[in-house]
């Protein structure tokens, strides 16, 4: 009897001993390594705001009071500082707007091939499957790698998603503008183009004390009906053709300065001009968003979205110091607390209004939502080294790029530090 004792106790002993390598192999099989990263990030990110609660986003500080006024249509100039600014793939030059047609009751354009996003990956899942209804065969992983090679990285902004497309799916042309409506979107799925926005998400996971559960998401709109006034939709989180009311996808979309992104083939140009008509002319249509923002904030006051969309508006045409007052007033109405985890005109507008203590307020803030934010750290980096504080901006700098190695404007920083000693 000893003797089987001693050996089953051995056997145990391997068993034990053998546990934490068996749990390594396991943990490298993708699907579960995705799940336990994914719910130690939330665990972590739950941890971190019950020691240091984010709260809401801070107030600006106390500013003259000053109208913020129009004006005619300017032409940006390129920031060397600012985030890059993609090239068009072709000229805009003035296109003759068509007569319109009657648009058709019901369009139900093919659904691509479903997935559901890994964590954080939206911006990524959404557009694999918009590229999918163009005969693509990749999947969201392909695109991440690019865009996002860390996993916790929460945020692919548009910009990031057209760069995609025009280094790796160069046979389509990408656009995206700003400030469309219900009925552009429903042209675009007439014309059998898919449409990608950016929106507005209410999460069901708290993922700390006082979550207010508000996110961008991603969703691809693949046909509309009129009868059940709804478009048909494939969300990467939710599921595929799914049925979203036209005002649902309005009021989410309003968020995201109802910015929209289009992929088409080269054929397909002439149709998207008729459709775009003046606002195929980027500037032209950012002056038009800034129209409707600015009467969005006549029509809905106390909407802190609309003042939101005015203050990123008027930092398209470099007007920092009305985009600022913008700002200020839609912090004062209280944005979501992510909300700084996915658009970053503040950050342009306080830095280049020089209002330096309001931009490290902010990003301080961000950082708490977001600590791995590279967008955040290189304006934080930039707010310090404004007040002097060049070793601090330095490491903002390099733990931008440690987030995102492809990040080409934490380069640019530290090359300018560099060469301005």
């Amino acid at each position: 009897m000893l003797g089987v004792f001693k050996a089953n106790l051995k056997k145990l002993g391997l068993i034990v001993l053998g546990l934490p390598v068996l749990a390594v192999l396991i943990y490298q099989i993708p699907a579960i390594n995705s799940r336990l990263s994914w719910r130690s990030e939330v665990a972590k990110t739950y941890l971190r705001n019950v020691i240091k609660p984010a709260g809401e986003i801070p107030t600006p500080l106390p500013q003259p009071a000053v109208a913020v006024t129009l004006h005619p249509t300017q032409t940006p100039t390129v920031d060397p500082s600012a985030a890059p600014t993609l090239t068009p793939t072709q000229g805009f030059t003035a296109t003759p707007t068509l007569t319109p047609t009657p648009l058709p009751e019901s369009v139900f354009l093919p659904s691509p091939k479903w997935e559901k996003q890994t964590a954080n990956n939206c911006g990524p899942a959404s557009l694999a499957l918009y590229l999918r209804t163009f005969g693509w065969e990749g999947d969201q992983e392909d695109i991440s790698q690019l865009l996002k090679p860390h996993t916790e990285d929460r945020n692919v902004n548009v910009e990031e998603l057209i760069y995609f497309v025009r280094t790796r799916a160069g046979w389509l042309n990408a656009e995206f503008r700003v400030g469309g409506d219900i009925e552009r979107l429903k042209a675009f799925l007439a014309a059998g183009i898919p449409v990608l926005i950016e929106e507005g998400f209410i999460l069901d996971e708290t993922y700390w004390p006082n979550d207010d559960h508000w996110a961008g998401h991603y969703l691809l709109l693949t046909g509309y009906d009129d009868t059940r006034k709804a478009f048909i939709t494939q969300d990467t989180f939710l599921g595929a053709d799914r049925v979203v009311p036209y005002t649902t996808v309005q009021d989410h979309w309003q968020a995201f300065n109802y910015v929209y992104i289009l992929l088409f083939r080269p054929d397909q140009a002439a149709v998207v001009q008729s459709i775009l008509g003046e606002d195929w002319d980027p500037d032209t249509n950012r002056q038009n968003a800034l129209e409707l923002s600015q009467e969005e904030t006549v029509a809905d006051p106390l909407n802190a979205f609309t003042w939101f969309n005015l203050g990123s508006n008027l930092v398209y045409f470099e007007r920092y110091a009305d985009a600022a007052r913008a700002y200020d007033k839609a912090r004062q109405l209280e944005l979501p607390q992510r909300m700084l985890r996915y658009q970053f005109g503040p950050f342009f507008a306080y830095f280049f209004s020089s209002r330096n203590t309001d931009l490290l307020s902010l990003t301080e803030y961000a950082l708490k939502i977001t600590p791995n934010s590279e967008e955040t750290l290189l304006w934080r980096g930039w707010g310090y080294y404004r007040d002097g504080k060049k070793a601090d901006a330095i490491a903002d700098f390099n733990q931008a790029l440690q987030e995102n190695p492809y990040y080409q404007d934490a380069q640019y920083a530290l090359d300018f530090i560099a060469n301005n000693p």
